[in-house]
């Protein structure tokens, strides 16, 4: 597995690179988001591990120029802006997590795990459309009638989940284990971000679906 780092702090880079390359990780290093863009043209990458505060070309910027490329490669930011804004402009602005500085490399290791466990069953290349949604994954665009919008990698597993069984009760405990994999250490909540996520997608498309709560169960896509 072959991760890019992009932090332009070099003894922090250098001793998680020494780290992750110690759990079996090759990890190239870089120092900012021009740079990353450069690699990424060289390189085939699972995950990037992307800082946000950085000269040149900053982390946000990097990230929403890799997901208007329709790149899908899974990023978690590393940084040391921990405010809930912050954290929430990070994830719709198309990261996959957001870890805040400093937190212990075990976190981060259990976090890189469980976005690599990626549920193949749930991979398609064809437009699938239900109700008045078409998903288009190759592009990870939803479209409803006339307007659109992009998805991050995790939605896009979630959308595609609740498509394949329409108006059908998920439980948590099967969308976690399709999504995040049976041993996943992903918080209760985590799912919720995800939904709360999805479910703004579909309604900023104005359309007839709803992503609806039943409580005490999972969740259901009603077409």
């Amino acid at each position: 597995m072959r991760i890019l780092l992009i932090e332009d702090d070099a003894d922090f880079s250098s001793s998680l690179q020494s780290q992750l390359v110690h759990n079996g990780f090759e990890v190239d290093i870089c120092s900012n988001g021009s740079d990353g863009l450069f690699y990424l043209k060289q390189q085939d990458y699972h995950l990037i591990l992307l800082d946000r505060l950085m000269p040149v070309l900053d982390g946000m910027s990097f990230l929403q120029i890799i997901r208007r490329q329709n790149l899908s490669t899974p990023v978690i930011f590393i940084t040391g802006i921990g405010e809930l804004a912050a954290r929430i402009d990070g994830l719709n602005g198309g990261a996959d997590d957001y870890l805040v500085k400093p937190f212990a490399f075990e976190e981060l290791l259990a976090r890189i795990h469980c976005i690599l466990r990626r549920p193949q069953a749930l991979k398609t290349a064809h437009p699938v459309s239900a109700g008045d949604l078409t998903w288009y994954p190759s592009e990870k665009e939803l479209h409803c009638r006339e307007t659109s919008c992009t998805l991050t990698a995790k939605e896009s597993a979630l959308l595609e989940l609740f498509l394949a069984h329409p108006n059908q009760t998920l439980t948590r405990e099967r969308i976690f284990s399709e999504i995040w994999g049976y041993d996943t250490d992903v918080e209760s909540g985590n799912l919720d971000n995800y939904i709360y996520f999805l479910r703004n997608r579909i309604r900023s498309l104005k359309s007839t679906a709803s992503l609806q709560t039943v409580r005490g169960v999972g969740y259901r896509l009603t077409l």
